[in-house]
């Protein structure tokens, strides 16, 4: 009883480190803009296949999997997911901003880029599931009772790492500073010289990257790709991300993990069929008892 115990704990430690990247995602954004980039999940979906035919041809090119490998697509991958990013700001998001129209505009444009990275890649790639490569040797670690792998290790410290990354980048770092002055008064922060369009556009850099790392993890773990495959699972970090309290990188981290150990261990007792159902009802009752979520907290807004 006590090794399925902790078996669960590291499989929902995993679960959770993906909605977490994902999570953190939407909450740079949301801090730098007060805007929810509802196309992330996709762009997480788009990391991936990019990253399926990167490794592939670096598979081909040298012969075998492997840590240089994985590095290289890895690294390829998160520089064209930024450039994604950094487009999608620029065409679909920049307008708006400078027209200063209604917010709700800009969110249903964030769901439009969503939907057109994922019908595009159904017209280009087609529906048929693609299985992503082996990068590394699946290896079995045994601690007791607890069955792991080496995969599954990784993805926890990937996680764990990118959190301590972006918490210095932001708090320690003058971009990092220019992001926080920009999300308590974007309109002072140009009479003080800062490039506010600069900052946003680092900003979606470093979501997109963060989309990345989630992509080609998850491929690596669960390596059957669809072009929906980011739909759910983007919902779902979304909602982890306003669980934990929306803007707030901490939360933001530490909401994800809550939604996988709530996934696992229902599961672990529960039909599978029974996951999303109670994971979302759960979450409504935790965000009907504290709104601005576990870390969150209420601002009052000019009109």
């Amino acid at each position: 009883m006590l090794g399925l115990f902790l078996q669960n704990i590291f499989n929902a430690l995993q679960w959770g480190s993906f909605y977490s990247m994902i999570a953190l995602g939407y909450c740079l954004v949301y801090g730098v803009l007060r805007l929810i980039n509802f196309a992330h999940g996709d762009i997480f979906m788009t990391a991936c296949y990019i990253a399926f035919f990167i490794a592939g041809a670096l598979l081909l090119s040298l012969g075998g999997g492997g840590w240089v490998v994985f590095a290289l697509t890895m690294a390829a991958t998160m520089i064209l997911t930024a450039l994604l990013g950094v487009t999608i700001e620029r065409v679909a998001y920049r307008p708006l901003r400078n027209k200063g129209v209604n917010r709700l505009y800009v969110v249903i444009t964030a769901l439009m880029v969503g939907y057109i990275l994922e019908n595009g890649n159904l017209a280009v790639l087609g529906a048929n599931a693609r299985r992503f490569p082996t990068l590394i040797a699946e290896q079995v670690i045994h601690l007791g009772p607890v069955v792991l792998t080496n995969l599954k290790v990784l993805v926890i410290a990937a996680a764990v790492t990118v959190f301590i990354i972006l918490q210095l980048i932001v708090q320690k770092t003058t971009f990092g500073m220019a992001m926080r002055a920009i999300s308590y008064d974007k309109f002072a922060i140009p009479l003080m010289g800062i490039p506010v369009n600069r900052i946003i556009t680092f900003t979606f850099v470093l979501g997109s990257a963060l989309a990345a790392v989630a992509g080609i993890l998850f491929g690596m773990s669960y390596p059957v790709m669809d072009p929906y495959m980011g739909a759910i699972i983007g919902w779902k970090a979304f909602i982890a991300a306003v669980v934990g309290g929306i803007g707030d990188i901490k939360g933001a981290f530490l909401g994800g993990f809550i939604l996988g150990f709530i996934e696992i261990f229902i599961t672990a007792v529960l039909p599978s069929s029974f996951k999303d159902l109670f994971s979302f009802v759960i979450l409504l009752v935790i965000l009907v008892l504290k709104p601005t979520g576990f870390f969150g907290v209420a601002r009052s807004t000019k009109i």
